[in-house]
């Protein structure tokens, strides 16, 4: 009886456990039916999130272009592949929409891919033990281009899918690449703490100006079944993306060839250390070229020797070019007379101070003129004029003037300024002439308008304009900003005439810079590097150990153009001097850039010798027309046979003997290419309307339009271009190019 009662007793207690249990959960039911909610998450939004799907729309990035419209940066669309796996996915289709078969599907893949067979088929194999849905390829599925996106298709193999993809693309490969800088795929957190992919900026205009560019990323979202296909009723929801606005660069692109083929042959000839070049207009300020080398191409930015744009992010002593700013001070302070004489070579204001001497070893050209010492590039002249003449602390209000104390404020990232080394007395002689403080070269370009724009100093940029893609409208446009009247316009006027004298004078320094069609002016210098090995001297010895440069610009009575080049420790034959390699650049950027500019030379004697004028071409037979060019030693390349319908010079125009002439006509074939600079391929793609890829810089090596083919307007035409050797350089000199039949 006792045990009778227990198990009673047990039994009831079970009992109400259960009892409570299942009103527990009846009551918990109750509530979730009444309150749709568990937890505070609510069942019907959970339902809805789990059964809906939302992606990005991706914003495109906004374009970078010349500031003749030009396209400098655009995303490209590419292709990314995967393939499904599970058979699922098939359903009731009669065609397969999942991979069947794995190992044909690798071996068709494989030689499309460039990869092996094996690669492939390991990745198909893992994702099916792993009963994955789909598998994606590493990189060889990813940034398929659109060809090659469509001869896989062609194979119509089950199961392989793409996903369109933006990338990052610059045409011209290695062209102005610090200054555009570039952009890649990066991972970010979106709002929700999700991983996600966007174009970001790296370097250069792209990093400055991400925020422009990149836009605003719009979503879709809508309902689907577990294979991510759209129910009937889906409930879509579109918010569209704004995609970022374009932007227009002061870099003229023609002019910018012109500077990187220069640059080009001058470091395959000379293996310089560094050099950098930077070409502006005066009048306004805008930056038209500007180049480095060691440089990169931004399509594929691995292995980068230098990242950094020297132009304005690398301050050094800059030797001589500085004098031209002493000089400004002396005449701007009333207290220079260049007819009076001094004596050259050495210099020693008293015996607490190291003596200054001349560059050609202290031992002068005897008693000279101060207009003399200029045109010499004499250090004692400066040392004279900051020390006696001007006086240091009136001359360091000049330094100031000019601004060399301050960064110039250029619309590119990363600048740096020099410093003005004024600290004693040693110093403050020295900086006359460049040694000891430092300076960027933009900073002494900024300097230099003051010089050629009637006394009024301009602010450097390089962006011309922000637009609306999908609008048209200019949303913000730069134009020239004065920042300062370091010197009145007489002053200009005459350090003008005395930079004149340095490439035209008896006596000057700069005579391998003059042009054959424009009266140049300009400074030379040649700056000693600071030695960073101890027991060696302060500054490094031997005659490539410099910094070979030239700020010049022309026409000289009023500048159109400014260019400053600086070349580091350039490899040197004997019978070389460093301004050999910085007057190459210079000469053949300035001469042809003028040009283009249609700026009226203003040399009449070489004028006649030098160039022909433009017959006319248009609706002419090609073969006259060549013809009449090949007399006066004019390269021709005929695009074809019949009559003349477009042309790379136009009637009236004055060209150079032994330049290139296009002649397009009315069946275009592709001509043979190889040889050819960049300037000369973009040329023939503006004429043709062609799409062009470039890789490498140089001349080209190979095209991939064979000669002969007949060509139509937004064909695809890729080139190599890789370095000049010396046989390239000279090779085609005067002949007459055919289109091959």
């Amino acid at each position: 009886m006792k045990k009778n009662r227990t198990t009673h007793f047990m039994a009831g207690i079970l009992i109400i456990i259960f009892v409570g249990a299942f009103l527990l959960l009846t009551g918990r039911f109750l509530y979730i039916q009444a309150t749709g909610e568990i937890n505070d998450v609510s069942l019907e939004e959970w339902a809805e999130q789990k059964r809906t799907s939302s992606y990005t729309m991706s914003a495109e990035r906004g374009k970078i272009f010349d500031n003749n419209g030009m396209m400098l940066a655009y995303d490209r669309p590419t292709f990314r592949m995967y393939a499904i796996l599970d058979e699922a996915y098939t359903g009731e289709s009669e065609e397969p929409k999942h991979v069947v078969d794995p190992e044909k599907t690798a071996e068709e893949l494989a030689p499309l891919l460039d990869v092996e067979k094996e690669e492939l088929l390991k990745s198909l194999k893992s994702g099916i033990e792993k009963d994955r849905f789909q598998v994606e390829f590493g990189n060889a599925g990813k940034e398929l281009s659109q060809q090659k996106k469509d001869e896989i298709a062609a194979k119509k193999l089950p199961g392989i899918k793409f996903e369109e993809e933006a990338l990052r693309y610059y045409p011209n490969g290695m062209f102005a690449s610090q200054v555009i800088g570039f952009a890649r795929d990066t991972e970010v957190e979106d709002e929700d703490a999700n991983i996600v992919h966007e174009i970001k900026g790296i370097a250069g205009m792209e990093k400055v100006m991400d925020d422009i560019l990149k836009g605003t990323d719009g979503q879709i979202s809508y309902q689907r079944d577990k294979y991510n296909k759209k129910l009937l009723d889906p409930n879509e929801v579109v918010t569209k993306p704004q995609d970022g606005d374009d932007i227009y660069l002061t870099i003229d692109q023609k002019i910018q060839t012109l500077l990187e083929d220069a640059m080009t042959q001058v470091d395959s000839k000379y293996s310089p250390e560094r050099m950098s070049a930077v070409v502006m207009n005066p009048k306004t300020g805008e930056i038209v070229a500007m180049s480095n080398r060691p440089s990169y191409n931004p399509n594929d930015p691995s292995n980068v020797e230098n990242w950094y744009n020297d132009v304005v992010s690398t301050p050094f002593e800059p030797g001589s070019t500085v004098k031209m700013f002493t000089w400004a001070a002396a005449i701007e302070e009333g207290v220079y007379n260049g007819g009076d004489s001094y004596e050259s070579g050495s210099y020693r204001p008293n015996k607490k101070i190291k003596a200054i001497n001349d560059h050609n070893g202290g031992a002068g050209w005897g008693s000279i003129t101060f207009d003399e010492g200029f045109q010499r590039s004499s250090n004692v002249a400066a040392a004279k004029l900051a020390w006696e003449k001007i006086g240091p602390d009136k001359f360091l209000e000049y330094l100031k003037a000019f601004q060399f104390d301050k960064e110039t404020g250029i619309d590119l990232p990363g600048e740096v300024k020099g410093e003005i080394l004024y600290n004693w007395p040693l110093e403050k002689i020295t900086s006359s002439f460049g040694q000891g403080s430092t300076m960027t070269p933009i900073q002494q370009m900024k300097a230099a308008t003051a010089i050629a724009n009637n006394g009024t100093m301009l602010q450097p940029y390089v962006i011309k304009k922000i637009v609306d893609p999908d609008t048209g409208r200019t949303v913000e446009e730069k134009s020239k900003n004065v920042v300062g009247n370091p010197i009145s316009e007489e002053t200009a006027d005459h350090v003008l005439k005395l930079l004149e004298s340095v490439v035209n004078g008896e006596h000057g320094t700069g005579k391998m810079y003059k042009l054959d069609d424009y009266t140049v002016g300009g400074k030379t210098g040649t700056a000693q590097i600071p030695n960073d090995k101890p027991g060696g001297g302060a500054y490094m010895s031997g005659k490539e150990n410099h910094v070979f440069s030239f700020l010049g610009m022309a026409p000289i009575d009023d500048p159109q153009l400014m260019m400053y080049v600086t070349v580091k420790q350039p490899e040197l034959e004997p019978t070389e001097s460093g301004s050999d390699p910085v007057s190459f650049i210079f000469k053949n950027v300035m001469e042809n850039g003028l040009h283009y500019l249609n700026i009226s030379p203003d040399n009449e004697e070489t004028e006649e010798t030098q160039h022909m004028k433009v017959p006319k071409l248009i609706g002419e037979n090609v073969s006259d027309v060549q013809k009449i060019l090949e007399k006066e030693g004019i390269r021709t390349t005929a695009v074809g046979k019949g009559k003349v319908v477009a042309a790379s010079v136009e009637e009236g125009e004055s060209i150079l003997a032994h330049d290139h002439v296009i002649l397009v006509t009315e069946n275009p074939k592709m001509p043979k290419i190889i040889g050819w600079s960049l300037r000369e391929v973009l040329q023939l793609s503006d004429l043709l309307e062609l799409k062009t890829e470039t890789s490498g810089s140089g001349f080209v090596v190979t095209q991939s339009i064979k000669a002969g083919t007949a060509l139509k307007k937004e064909n695809l035409l890729s080139v190599e271009l890789l370095p000049p050797n010396e046989e390239q350089q000279d090779e085609d000199e005067g002949e007459t190019e055919q289109a091959e039949e």
